[in-house]
This record gives structure tokens, C-alpha cells and sequence, in this order.
């Protein structure tokens, strides 16, 4: 029998087809900030590549379709955003690269078309904007998947037995 253990000591969940989703508009988005709803993203995980005219990071992603199926998992998953202008930064210290925050939503506010502002909202009041020309976003799970502690729990649950 294989071992399922990483090195970190965190049981992997068995392997399944990663989730990868492609943002053109801001429906997409919406289905992208559904699933990456209480995604735990570190400081030093997000990188705006000036460059390149791009917005990155990779987070641990709940994957709240498991969880319908009986299984509690996470997942890494990385997501970009393309056709950057700026990324402003509010309510944490970039500086503390370690920091972690869980991600609450992804919303687009239009601006000039087809272009607008893009802002990751996270718990405790931080929040990233990222100004774009356009919406492309792409959202891949990578091969890392591991059972998770517990479930996310929110006030508005049907469940309050926690």
C-alpha cells in the first residue's frame, strides 16, 4: 500500500480531475469567486508581474463540490488575471509575507469597457484591486489535494451544528 502522508505530515485525499476555469466576463467571475470562496492565501503567495501585465497567486481552495459529495479537502490552486494596469493593496502589511488571509470574494466593478476593477475581498477588511484593461482570468487546481481540517462555517449556513 502506498504511503499517503506528504512530507509536512498533512494526509493527501485521493486524486481527481483538477478544476480549471477560464473568466471572460464578469458572470465568470462570479462562478471563479464562488469557488474560491475561503481560499487561504498567503502574502507571499501573490505577485503582481508588472511585465507581463499580470496579477498571480496560489492559494489552499475548499473545494465546496467535495464537500457535497462527503468529502472535506483542499486543494492548491493557482489564479491569474491578465491585462493589468495597477494592483493596490488594502488593510494588511505586505510586508509580512507569511500572513495568511482567507478569501471571501472576487467581484468586477466596470470602468471603461471592456476594462474595470477587479477586487479579491478578504476577512479581517483586506482587499486587492487590480485594475484591468480587459477580464481574463484562468483558475487551475494543481496536482497538491489533502483533507482538510474542518469545514468552513458561516453565519448565513442552513447547518448551525457548527
Amino acid at each position: 500500500m502506498m504511503d499517503e502522508r506528504k512530507s509536512d505530515g498533512k494526509e493527501q485525499a485521493p486524486a481527481t480531475a483538477g478544476l480549471r476555469l477560464l473568466a471572460f466576463d464578469s458572470e465568470d467571475i462570479e462562478v471563479i469567486s464562488a469557488n474560491l470562496q475561503d481560499a487561504i492565501v498567503r502574502i507571499s503567495d501573490m505577485a503582481w508581474l508588472q511585465q507581463e501585465k499580470r496579477f498571480a497567486l496560489v492559494c489552499q481552495r475548499f473545494d465546496w463540490v467535495a464537500a457535497e459529495e462527503g468529502r472535506i479537502e483542499r486543494c492548491q490552486t493557482g489564479l491569474h488575471f491578465d491585462g493589468v494596469r495597477k494592483v493596490a493593496l488594502q488593510g494588511f502589511d505586505q510586508t509580512r509575507k507569511s500572513r495568511v488571509l482567507n478569501l471571501l470574494s472576487i467581484t468586477f466593478e466596470p470602468g471603461e469597457a471592456p476594462g474595470g476593477v477587479i477586487l479579491l475581498t478578504f476577512s479581517a477588511g483586506g482587499a486587492v484591486r487590480v485594475e484591468v484593461d480587459y477580464i481574463e482570468a484562468q483558475m487551475n487546481d494543481l496536482d497538491l489535494r489533502w483533507k482538510a481540517r474542518k469545514r468552513p462555517g458561516h453565519v448565513l449556513d442552513d447547518d448551525d451544528s457548527g
